[in-house]
C-alpha cells in the first residue's frame, strides 16, 4: 500500500511553501489481455509545462471501456498502464512550468487518460477545481460533463416531447434536466429497476425495450402519431439506434448520445430522408467543449440543483477493477454505474 499525501515545508530560495510528500511509485492497472487486468508499481509520473499531476481518489467506470476489455481482433494487448480510466478525481499533488490557475493541494476533477492508476497528469486547461460544496464526494467529471454537452446539442424546450431510449447514467440525468426544461419524457429501456430509475428522475412515462413494433405503436398512442421531436438514442448498439428513427417526429432531432465502437452500422435512409430528421452525433472531442460541460456539471451539482449519488451504485478498489468491468458488462441488479475507489 502507497503511503498517503504528508504537508511539509519546503525551502527552495524564494521563502517556506507548503508542498506533498510521497513515496515514488504508484501503483496501476494495466488490462494485459481480454478479461484479465495486472496491478503493477511504476514510477510516478512528471507534469511537464502546463500540466498537473493528481493523486486520485477514484475513476468512474465508462461502458466505453468494454469492447478493449472483451478484445476485439484489432486489440493489442497489454494496453498502456492505467489506460481506459478517464474519469478521474482527486487532489493536486504536483505542478508543471506555468501552471497559475491551480496549485498544489486543490482538489480537482480532470479529462485525462490513464486514470486506473493512484496517480495521473492532466493538461492545466482540462482542470475544474471543486468547490468545498462537494468535499469528499465522488465526482468522475467526464461523464457528467458528456451529459450536459449532449443535452445542451440536443436543444429541449418546453413543451416538446422527448424519448430517451436507454436509461442508464447518461438516460438518467439527461430526463431529469430535459424533465426540468419543461419536457414530457418517455423513457425506454430492457430492465424494469431502469425504468423505476428514470420515473424518479422525472421521466412521464416508461416503455419496456422488448417489441419493436410494440414500442413504436405505444409511442405513437402516447404522442396522437405525431412521435417525438426530440429522441435521445443512449445505448450504443444497432436496435436501439433503429427504434430511435422510428420514434423521431417529422422535422424532429435524432441525438445520437450512444457510442457506437463495436462495429458499422445500417441505417433506414430512407425513412431519415422522408421525415426530414436532423440527425445529431453527441460526442464531443474538442477538449475545451468538455471541460465546459464539466463546468456546468460542477455548478449542477454543488447548488444541489441535480444529485448524481443514487446512480453511483457499486464501488470497486483498484485491484479489483476487472471485477467493475464485468459489472459494467453484465448489469446485476440495480446496476447504474461503478466506480473505482483509491
Amino acid at each position: 500500500m502507497m503511503d498517503q499525501m504528508m504537508p511539509l515545508t519546503i525551502d527552495d530560495g524564494r521563502g517556506d511553501h507548503t508542498g506533498y510528500a510521497h513515496a515514488a511509485t504508484m501503483r496501476v492497472a494495466t488490462v494485459t489481455a481480454p478479461g484479465a487486468v495486472r496491478i503493477d508499481h511504476a514510477q510516478l509520473p512528471e507534469p511537464g509545462p502546463g500540466q498537473v499531476r493528481l493523486k486520485l481518489e477514484g475513476c468512474g467506470v465508462c461502458a466505453s471501456n468494454l469492447t478493449p476489455w472483451a478484445g476485439p481482433e484489432w486489440q493489442q494487448y497489454p494496453l498502456e498502464p492505467g489506460s481506459l480510466g478517464h474519469e478521474g478525481w482527486g487532489v493536486i499533488d504536483a505542478v508543471g512550468e506555468a501552471v497559475t490557475s491551480v496549485k498544489p493541494g486543490d482538489r480537482v476533477t480532470a479529462l485525462s487518460y490513464a486514470s486506473y492508476a493512484e496517480y495521473d497528469l492532466a493538461e492545466e486547461s482540462a482542470i475544474v477545481p471543486l468547490p468545498p460544496a462537494l468535499d469528499g464526494i465522488p465526482f468522475p467529471g467526464e461523464p457528467l460533463g458528456c451529459t450536459f454537452n449532449i443535452f445542451r446539442r440536443a436543444d429541449i424546450h418546453a413543451g416538446q416531447t422527448v424519448a430517451i431510449i436507454g436509461a442508464g447514467f447518461l438516460g438518467a440525468i439527461l430526463t431529469q434536466l430535459a424533465t426540468e426544461s419543461g419536457a414530457r419524457v418517455i423513457a425506454i429501456s430492457r430492465r424494469q429497476c431502469s425504468l423505476d430509475l428514470a420515473r424518479s428522475y422525472g421521466a412521464a412515462e416508461t416503455i419496456m425495450m422488448d417489441d419493436h413494433h410494440a414500442i413504436i405503436n405505444r409511442v405513437s398512442d402516447l404522442t396522437g402519431g405525431r412521435f417525438c421531436d426530440r429522441v435521445i438514442e443512449a445505448v450504443g448498439k444497432q436496435w436501439p439506434l433503429d427504434l430511435a428513427a422510428e420514434l423521431t417526429a417529422e422535422r424532429g432531432k435524432l441525438i445520437i448520445a450512444g457510442y457506437h465502437q463495436d462495429g458499422p452500422r445500417q441505417v433506414n435512409m430512407w425513412l431519415w430522408n422522408w421525415r426530414g430528421i436532423d440527425v445529431i452525433n453527441a460526442h464531443e472531442r474538442d477538449p475545451a467543449t468538455y471541460v465546459e460541460g464539466i463546468r456546468e456539471a460542477v455548478e449542477a451539482v454543488a447548488s444541489g440543483r441535480l444529485d448524481p449519488a443514487p446512480l453511483y451504485t457499486h464501488r470497486y478498489p483498484l485491484e479489483q477493477l476487472g471485477e467493475a468491468l464485468d459489472a459494467t458488462r453484465d448489469k446485476p441488479d440495480n446496476f447504474v454505474k461503478a466506480l473505482v475507489i483509491l
